[in-house]
């Protein structure tokens, strides 16, 4: 049997709550859940409450940015060729920056 999940004030966390997502939104969700470091329970109900989420360096993160940071290439090359600029790589691309950002005023 697994742990009692609890908030930060020791209260049991025993009610669920689902939503649906497009395949894009999905894709957009697990991109930031990927680059916080955190579990996307953790992730998802902090935004939904509007807390902010600390990005703390890991491998699991860099990887997640390396990764990201490809898709941006690709999609920029694809760009040079084609022209069309989706709203999701200007988002992507936010929340990298955001994220670099973040880890470097954590390292100073």
């Amino acid at each position: 049997m697994s742990a009692k999940n609890r908030d930060e004030h020791g209260r049991f966390r025993n009610i669920t709550v689902g939503f649906r997502v497009s395949p894009e939104e999905n894709e957009q969700l697990n991109t930031a859940v990927a680059l916080s470091g955190l579990p996307k329970q953790e992730y998802c109900y902090r935004k939904c409450l509007n807390r902010d989420i600390v990005v703390q360096g890991n491998p699991r993160v860099y990887k997640a940015l390396r990764d990201q940071l490809a898709a941006v290439l690709d999609e920029l090359r694809r760009i040079e060729t084609a022209g069309d600029i989706r709203d999701e790589l200007y988002e992507n691309i936010e929340l990298i920056t955001k994220t670099l950002l973040g880890m470097k005023e954590g390292c100073s």
